[in-house]
């Protein structure tokens, strides 16, 4: 079902394009076209959180307006060479309707940019929501991340090493909790075109890792895929998954039966969302320790 109507957006994007009207995207068409979940709004847009065009984000919000919730970032895919947040409202706000501020943005890509240069980019967008979240009822000390794909990567390595936040300025302990769908995670060696030109000159291969970073400092973590993902194969949910368990973290690993690399992040939609219980459950976990996590993190030193 999925499939066939990927196809059938893939050819109305397809007949604009030929009709002059460029820029359409599949997933861009489905973002417009597509119905919303009702309970979350846009409530900020083109926030800048760096001087480059890039590095700007929205942010949504439940529609009943909250005091201190928790705060999602979500970090898009897209082989870190494309993709753009204003294809991604759908996502955000869905889990706005689930009770969190949810903060989407954009980074820099291929070729502008290699490793780390998006992972500082991630950084950055989170010291922003360190200084400004408040101002839209969310908590900056209960921020989880979020992602899909070679966002899913991103949200990993930004909870899982935390140099790019202490750099950046922010607490690594106020991320709650971290997750991924469809994410690469343990990928070594570099033997696609992809992970050659954004991974390649990178000075220590495994730095570049997220299953390099996984112990027992690393927060809670849920990680799923779809067994029928022939683009990130789900070894690397299931690598990733068994270090952090092996480390005492908690960790929800979920297979979803039939889904393929996109359909993880589709089932998020209203209109798949019957597909998988993707939301429903990714949701939960990040309320569960979003919220568990607080007094420990106001009691270290």
């Amino acid at each position: 079902m999925i499939k066939a109507f990927v196809s059938l957006v893939s050819l109305i994007c397809l007949g604009l394009v030929a009709l002059g009207l460029s820029g359409c995207s599949p997933l861009a068409l489905f973002d417009a076209l597509g119905p919303r979940d009702k309970g979350g709004r846009l409530a900020l847009r083109d926030a800048a959180y760096g001087a480059d065009p890039r590095q700007r984000l929205d942010v949504f919000v439940p529609s009943v307006p909250l005091v201190k919730a928790p705060v999602l970032v979500f970090f898009y895919g897209g082989s870190w060479n494309s993709g753009s947040k204003d294809d991604y409202a759908f996502v955000a706000q869905a889990f706005a309707a689930q009770g969190f501020v949810t903060v989407l943005p954009d980074y820099r890509l291929f070729p502008q940019s290699r490793f780390p240069d998006f992972l500082e980019d991630g950084a950055a967008a989170i010291a922003w929501v360190r200084d400004n979240i408040a101002a839209h009822g969310g908590d900056p000390n209960r921020i989880v991340l979020a992602g899909h794909s070679a966002g899913a990567y991103n949200a990993a390595m930004l909870g899982l090493d935390p140099e790019y936040l202490r750099r950046a300025g922010v607490d690594p302990r106020s991320i709650r909790a971290v997750a991924g769908l469809s994410g690469p995670y343990d990928f070594l060696p570099f033997d696609q075109r992809t992970s050659i030109d954004v991974f390649g000159q990178a000075p220590d291969a495994k730095a570049t890792q997220p299953v390099t970073f996984a112990g027992s400092h690393s927060p809670p973590t849920f990680l799923a895929t779809g067994d029928a993902d022939t683009v990130v194969r789900p070894f690397n949910t299931e690598s990733l998954a068994g270090r952090l368990r092996s480390a005492r973290v908690p960790v929800q690993e979920r297979v979803y039966p039939g889904l393929d690399h996109a359909d993880t992040l589709l089932a998020l939609s209203v209109t798949f969302r019957r597909k998988a219980p993707v939301l429903a459950e990714m949701s939960a976990f990040l309320h569960q320790h979003a919220n568990a996590r607080r007094l420990t993190t106001l009691t270290m030193h």
